[in-house]
């Protein structure tokens, strides 16, 4: 009897404690006396966590994201992370293509710069060549230009008066010249390298010919804002110039010690000038933006980032030029050798036999020249990009062109025509300072 018994309810209908039933669960506190994240739960207090209850029902509780906070794994899509997280803890940015949409360290800019040209060759390397040839075909005619007249003189005879200024002036009409053609090319090849860099960022691939068709309406722009830089320069130098003379002039052995310190300035001046004005190119075809839309567009976005910025650039011309020194110099070096190889008395009398190797010498150096200017120019993108990120939130609009690049055909540029968001302000954000 007392077994029969046992499991029967106690006289007002209550069971037994102990009767066979599970423990009723601990009463849950109301969500707004929920222990915060980083308090620990007072004894029989439910942990962190929006409470059980179905949402669809008055004073239940919405699910966080299209299937709920515990829907999927960490960082999936619209899922956060298992367990007792807050909402809004750190997922790792998406990373479609050669870059994490996110601002960049120094190792990720030189990753993505080196990923970028891997991915696209010959709208990088290839362009980068093109450019290079052309301005060695140029080297070679002004050196032929100035060798000529002198195997025509030779090499033991005087010059006159009328065959040095001559030859002078055909230095420099030819020196100036190759140095505007040389600064055209190099701002060109930086400013068309960045359409393919922007591009490999949301893994889209781009062609040769895609790349100057893309960049085609901004090829006269960026020829203006070479020759405004080459004006700009030549202007200082030249006023440089007269200033020491007049110094030098009234000052007498004082002024000597002030033309070093010009010196030292003028450098100085220089290199900050070309780091402020260093992105005007990419500006100038990534948005796009007129010539002097871009100056301002460049000294904006190096305002509070010069040092990094001299200093990311720096870096990359000292490896570039390391390792393009160490490639080349020994190759031209044994084509010179061999090119000139028991033709000295030859060489002697008729200065035209250099001709070739002159030719061949400027071949080797711009091929792989190109190759480093390609892989700088691809630094000098990300670069740009990176400052987008941290003075606008670019990644933000990157994120958004991630969901529309694959609808909007193949000659989709991320970022363009898309206006800048103000400093500090996340594009599409209402609230300023949101960055």
């Amino acid at each position: 009897m007392s077994q029969d018994n046992h499991n029967e309810p106690e006289p007002g209908g209550a069971p037994r404690p102990g009767a066979g039933h599970e423990p009723s669960p601990p009463p849950q506190a109301p969500w707004g006396q929920q222990p915060q994240w980083g308090q620990v739960p007072q004894w029989g207090q439910p942990p962190w966590g929006p409470p059980a209850g179905n949402p669809s029902q008055p004073g239940g509780v919405p699910p966080y994201g299209p299937q709920g906070w515990n829907a999927g794994p960490y960082g999936a899509p619209g899922a956060g992370p298992q367990g007792p997280y807050p909402p809004g803890a750190y997922s790792a940015p998406p990373k479609p293509g050669v870059i994490p949409l996110r601002p960049l360290g120094l190792g990720e800019i030189m990753d993505g710069a080196f990923q970028a040209c891997r991915r696209n060759p010959a709208a990088t390397f290839g362009t980068a060549i093109i450019i290079q040839a052309v301005i060695s075909v140029l080297t070679v005619i002004f050196g032929q230009s100035l060798l000529a007249p002198l195997s025509d003189i030779g090499l033991e005879s005087e010059l006159t008066d009328e065959q040095a200024l001559s030859l002078g002036a055909t230095a420099l009409t030819g020196g100036t010249a190759l140095t505007v053609v040389s600064a055209i090319g190099i701002l060109l090849m930086q400013g068309l390298l960045v359409i393919p860099v922007a591009r490999a960022i949301l893994n889209l691939k781009t062609g040769f010919g895609q790349t100057w068709r893309l960049a085609k309406g901004s090829m006269l722009r960026l020829a203006g804002l070479g020759l405004l830089m080459f004006a700009a320069v030549a202007a200082g130098i030249v006023a440089f110039i007269f200033a020491l003379i007049f110094v030098i002039e009234f000052l007498g052995p004082f002024g000597v010690f002030l033309t070093v310190i010009g010196v030292l300035a003028l450098i100085a001046v220089f290199a900050w000038l070309s780091v402020k004005l260093a992105l005007a190119p990419a500006a100038l075809v990534a948005e796009p933006r007129g010539v002097f839309a871009a100056v301002s567009r460049s000294w904006t976005l190096t305002r509070r980032n010069w040092w990094r910025t001299f200093g990311i650039l720096l870096l990359t011309s000292v490896i570039v030029s390391i390792i393009v020194s160490v490639i080349s110099t020994p190759i031209t070096m044994l084509i010179t050798l061999f090119a000139s190889f028991g033709t000295g008395e030859a060489a002697a009398d008729d200065i035209s036999s250099v001709i070739p190797v002159l030719i061949l010498t400027t071949a080797v150096s711009a091929f792989f020249g190109a190759i480093g200017y390609a892989f700088q120019a691809a630094v000098t993108s990300l670069l740009y990009i990176d400052l987008r990120m941290r003075r606008e939130g670019f990644d933000v609009a990157l994120m958004k062109d991630q969901e529309v690049a694959a609808a909007s055909g193949p000659e989709f540029v991320p970022g363009r025509n898309q206006p800048p968001a103000p400093a500090g302000q996340w594009p599409g954000s209402p609230y300023p300072g949101s960055a």
